[in-house]
């Protein structure tokens, strides 16, 4: 018997390892993606400070970034850079249609490069276009930037300088239908509701997209999981703390190749007692424990830490890390602070800026009660509390700054006329904007990082700001999509990846 059935063991694994492997499925055209994928703030691209998620779909850039944060090619061909750093020679895509049909040509793309220049206050690369000198297009396929100082994170902030046809109406004030040149056309938008797109047949990737449209719900959701899992979404920022669950119901788990960055901010643009006071703005730091707090907020996957990058970045100091005096709270330190300074916090009602669902917000006002402060927290949805921290009327924001192309987006909302400074409180500091600046103009990688390293020692001993962790941002994906990754930023479609290269299972 015992031969009898060692025999037929044998045969069966003859006869599984001549079956044919199970074919890959084919990539099939059609259907609707529906996505939980961030906010929408104008269709003035140009414009935008906010989420950077949503325009790539609609209007691509001459660089993407990533998967691992490098810049790539993409309705740029290719580039160079002169040895001094001055000028930046872009060989321009060719056969590439604006969704109105026309093609564009490198004069469409300095267009938007002065738009951007001479009409856009406030945006993400208002800084950078301070060192542009010139534009140059001596023909349909080159297009040059002449700097007047050298700018080294321009090649990846360009990554969000989107590319418009000039026809796009409200191009003279402000953007309404915006007509760009990605895998879908900008169809319509719902703010706090919904953004649709449909297939643009003539894509310059040959056979993409696979889609015939997406549809983002751009409402502020906590939780989405149960959209989900519930077939509403296809895609969707998930909380950490329900990978997990997600995992076990056959969902695909992805992250963000750069990670977000928790920390607590004070009204530095206007601020009132007692946190115009430097002793009491650390007393709250001590008292804060960063690593509880990051196990609250991130679970398993928080990186605590006091500063703007992770470990595994070229920017991140370990030494400065290691030696911070307030890796380990002290609550009583903190209220000896307080006492010191004569200061009675029962004296205080101190306004709390948070947004809707988060933890955050309610964790600092606890340990503001224990120091004996009486606290007057409000929630906002995304757009909300954007406004109410530009009007620098609060005292604390405890709050968060996704992955970012480059590591001066960082630093640069931290400078005195630097784009939608709220989260930073609206710092002015003339040494630290130096830094900064001298940080962002220098070519060697070195010297730019210690740059960067004594800006932010500036902004711990000012206590402007402190951080809590480092977080990753996951996303849920549904088994009947296909070949849909997420890169470095929360830019859906970019050149490796992304919204022009999925598609859905039948």
């Amino acid at each position: 018997m015992k031969k009898l059935l060692l025999a037929l063991a044998a045969t069966l694994l003859i006869g599984q390892a001549a079956l044919p492997a199970l074919p890959v499925a084919a990539q099939e055209y059609g259907g609707t993606l529906h996505l939980n994928w961030g906010t929408l703030d104008t269709t003035d691209f140009h414009r935008h400070t906010g989420t950077i998620s949503l325009p790539h779909p609609f209007a691509e850039t001459l660089t993407s970034i990533a998967k691992d944060g490098s810049p790539k090619p993409l309705l740029a061909e290719s580039w160079t850079v002169s040895d001094d750093g001055l000028t930046y020679t872009f060989k321009i895509r060719q056969g590439v249609k604006f969704h109105n049909g026309r093609i564009m040509t490198a004069k469409d793309i300095q267009a938007n490069f002065e738009r951007i220049r001479d009409k856009v206050e406030a945006g993400w690369l208002t800084t950078a276009m301070t060192h542009v000198a010139s534009f140059e297009t001596p023909d349909d396929a080159t297009f040059i930037v002449k700097m007047s100082s050298p700018f080294s994170p321009f090649l990846n902030l360009i990554a969000e300088a989107w590319i418009l046809a000039p026809e796009s109406p409200g191009w003279d004030d402000v953007i309404t239908q915006p007509i760009g040149t990605g895998p879908f056309t900008f169809d319509s938008w719902t703010p706090q509701l919904v953004l649709k797109g449909s297939k643009f047949p003539d894509y310059w990737m040959k056979g993409k997209p696979y889609l015939d449209a997406v549809e983002f719900d751009v409402r502020e959701t906590a939780d989405p999981t149960l959209g989900l899992r519930a077939g509403d979404y296809d895609v969707a920022d998930v909380p950490l703390d329900k990978i997990e669950l997600l995992k076990g119901a056959g969902f695909d788990i992805q992250f963000l190749g750069g990670t977000s960055w928790n920390f607590v901010s004070f009204n530095n643009r206007n601020p009132r007692p007692p946190f115009d006071n430097v002793r009491i703005r650390e007393a709250l730091e001590w008292a804060i424990d960063r690593n509880q707090f990051s196990t609250i907020l991130s679970g398993k996957y928080g990186e605590p830490g006091n500063q703007p990058v992770g470990k595994d970045n070229f920017f991140f100091d370990a030494d400065l890390a290691a030696n911070d005096l307030h890796n380990a709270p002290d609550l009583e330190k903190a209220k000896q602070i307080i006492a010191e300074e004569g200061i009675k916090p029962a004296d205080y009602n101190l306004y709390v800026v948070t947004t809707a669902g988060s933890k955050f917000g309610p964790l600092v006002s606890q340990v503001l009660r224990q120091l004996g402060f009486g606290v007057n927290m409000k929630t906002f949805d995304d757009l909300g509390y954007q406004r109410a921290l530009s009007e620098f009327d609060w005292d604390i924001y405890p709050g968060g700054s996704g992955a970012r192309n480059d590591i001066f987006l960082r630093y640069v909302r931290m400078m005195s006329d630097g784009p939608n400074p709220g989260l930073w409180g609206g710092i002015q500091d003339p040494a630290l904007d130096a830094l900064i600046n001298q940080a962002a103009s220098n070519p060697d990688p070195d010297a730019s990082r210690k740059l960067y390293l004594d800006a932010w020692k500036l902004v711990m001993d000012k206590h402007y700001t402190f951080g809590i962790n480092q977080a990753p941002s996951a996303f849920g994906i549904s088994p009947k999509v296909h070949d849909f990754t997420v890169g470095f930023n929360n830019s859906a479609h970019r050149v490796d990846g992304g919204l022009a290269f999925t598609w859905i299972e039948h």
